[in-house]
């Protein structure tokens, strides 16, 4: 058996869009991947399902343990043929032992790559609005660990050297040494009004940032109550901040938010909430299969000429209904004849992903609406094909049969498998969720009927909101005995981020 590959891919400062795009490659190809716990999960969804995903502090209790177990892991699975993602914050070859690790590996006779990440110093600054260099005030940037203790005696760090820097200092993993490394720099003559700063958890959702004369920032870092993981800036781009300061500015900044989608259609909503500054969570509730049984849909297919419109309600349909008639060996040639209608610009857009145009898409984006355009479409004695799940309302089967002759087909199974997701639902006991979304009646269903009696008693408070994308998804929630703190006017994710933001705006203006 030949050995596989170990990459050491640095994951970048938290938020998860500063992963490099060969970061993203080596996920895509793992079969293990052991990974940080500062790692942002959400990274995990660039992996396949079946790869083995591993966060270290499952290998050994305490930081100073884990070494040799990760070490060995990545070394075991290499000489059995698998590819290994080590999975490391920031960059691996900054602060992050990885230099270490590629050393026993080579060692160890195990080929492995470098992939450079992000590290924390570079995201933090410009997050934070601080420019590292600046022809004005910084042509020089050092990297310093916090970590090494600056009392002990034979301390490498020359603190000397550093208060006289003519430039940026950014140290590493310093804040539990603050007061000790802050009275060394203004003991060895760095001017005490030096601008500097504190950044907790830099790139995502929960930045904090403070920043004071280097003189009076512990005193401010502990008023905050700022705590690990963060890093300190100092030099005088500090002073650059308040105009520069633009994702602190983001309107869904620190609101942690549950998603609800299937997993595979989660990602763009996920992606936007974390652009706007929020911090998602992903509990999928619904899975989607195929039928139980393929035979009424291949009887529709074999038929389509005989059909004038097909109808699709969901983009799971539309991807569904395109595989199924490729695997019975048909193409789009097929759907030569038929006009092709879409409920929402979602649908249409998967539509367009086959290059297949709709010719009909409602300007609202329920079945009512869909059902109301059709009638005015539809010629007498034409015959239409609704394409959809295997449950939900009856609803335009039932507004066009009157004026159509209607066939409708199960293209896919819609299962409610609620993740059991232990930490989420923890953070839903414990009241760390702001907000809820839910996209669906049948999510809100298989969500609110699993909560248990803890989480009910909070979501009958509003802990959190409710935010539903249609009113018939709110009439599901109110059936349930909820209240609904936001209603989409849009039936999409447009619609709901929408309804997150002036929420998040209405709650600011009444703090």
């Amino acid at each position: 058996m030949s050995v596989g590959l170990v990459s050491l891919v640095g994951a970048g400062p938290g938020h998860p869009g500063l992963l490099t795009l060969r970061g993203q490659e080596c996920l895509r190809e793992a079969d293990l991947i052991l990974y940080d716990k500062l790692v942002p999960k959400l990274l995990l969804r660039h992996a396949r399902p079946e790869a083995e995903a591993i966060c270290i502090t499952e290998l050994a209790p305490t930081h100073r343990q884990r070494h040799q177990p990760i070490h060995e892991k990545m070394i075991e699975a290499a000489r059995a043929g698998k590819r290994v993602v080590r999975l490391k914050g920031g960059d691996p070859f900054i602060f992050g032992r990885g230099g270490e690790e590629a050393e026993v590996l080579h060692e160890a006779g195990i080929p492995f790559e470098i992939i450079p990440g992000v590290t924390c110093a570079l995201g933090a600054a410009a997050f934070a609005g601080i420019p590292l260099t600046h022809r004005d005030h910084s042509s020089a940037v050092a990297f310093i660990t916090g970590v090494e203790n600056p009392s002990k005696a034979d301390a490498t760090l020359d603190w000397h050297a550093l208060a006289r820097f003519p430039g940026t200092l950014a140290i590493y993993m310093g804040l539990s040494r603050l007061e000790r490394i802050t009275s060394l720099l203004l003991a060895n003559g760095k001017d005490p009004a030096t601008p500097a700063a504190v950044i907790h958890w830099a790139t995502t959702g929960e930045q904090q940032t403070v920043s004071a004369p280097l003189s009076e920032l512990t005193d401010l870092v502990r008023r905050e109550g700022l705590v690990p993981p963060a890093i300190v800036l100092v030099g005088a781009v500090v002073a650059l901040r308040g105009g520069l300061s633009w994702f602190e500015r983001a309107p869904l900044l620190g609101k942690r938010v549950l998603v609800t989608r299937p997993r595979h259609q989660a990602n763009d909503f996920i992606d936007r909430l974390i652009g706007l500054g929020a911090v998602p969570y992903l509990l999928p509730a619904v899975e989607i299969r195929e039928p139980a049984d393929w035979s009424p849909v291949d009887d529709a297919i074999a038929q389509l000429m005989h059909f004038h419109w097909l109808v699709f309600t969901s983009a799971n349909g539309v991807r569904m209904f395109i595989e199924r008639l490729r695997s019975l060996g048909r193409d789009l040639r097929a759907l030569g004849n038929v006009s092709l209608a879409a409920i929402g610009p979602k649908t249409a857009d998967a539509l367009r992903s086959f290059h297949l145009d709709p010719e009909l898409v409602p300007t609202r984006y329920q079945s009512e609406d869909l059902a109301q355009a059709l009638k005015e479409a539809i010629l007498p004695g034409q015959r239409v094909l609704l394409a959809r799940a295997d449950r939900g309302r009856d609803v335009l089967r039932e507004k066009l049969q009157a004026h159509a002759e209607v066939v409708q087909i199960a293209v896919y199974s819609q299962v409610d498998a609620v993740a059991d997701d232990q930490e989420v639902w923890d953070l839903l006991r414990r009241g760390e969720i702001d907000y809820l979304t839910l996209t669906s009646s049948n999510i809100a269903k298989a969500v609110l009927t699993k909560a248990d009696d803890a989480i009910r008693l909070r979501l009958m408070r509003g802990e959190p909101g409710l935010v539903s994308i249609s009113p018939i998804t709110s009439a599901e929630i109110k059936r349930l005995g909820f209240p609904v703190a936001g209603e989409a006017t849009e039936a999409t994710v447009d619609g709901i981020v929408q309804v997150l933001c002036e929420l998040a705006q209405q709650g600011e203006r009444r703090t």
